[in-house]
């Protein structure tokens, strides 16, 4: 368990650890998450992330992408489309 004190200005200094722990670094965004009686404090990008990762949970299975040799292909594809696009009317 860590302590900290509130400033006069309602500040806090987060305690090393507790930093650490959650990867913060200047100038990173935190929030706060009401949790019934109580408030969760967490890094933002983390939250985010952890969003954003449960929102795309099981797309990559629907499109055939089952290893990094399936993405590797992929990119591969999109960039020859690609190349094919903007070259194939430069001959």
């Amino acid at each position: 368990m860590e302590l900290a004190r509130i400033t006069s200005k309602g500040q806090i200094t987060i305690p090393i650890g507790i930093r650490k722990k959650l990867n913060l670094k200047e100038g990173d965004k935190v929030i706060f998450i009401e949790e019934g009686d109580k408030i969760v404090f967490a890094n933002s990008s983390m939250i985010a992330l952890k969003e954003i990762q449960e929102g795309m949970q099981g797309l990559a299975e629907k499109q055939g992408i089952y290893s990094e040799d399936d993405v590797s292909n992929l990119v591969k594809d999109i960039r020859k489309e690609i190349w094919e696009k903007k070259y194939e009317n430069n001959d």
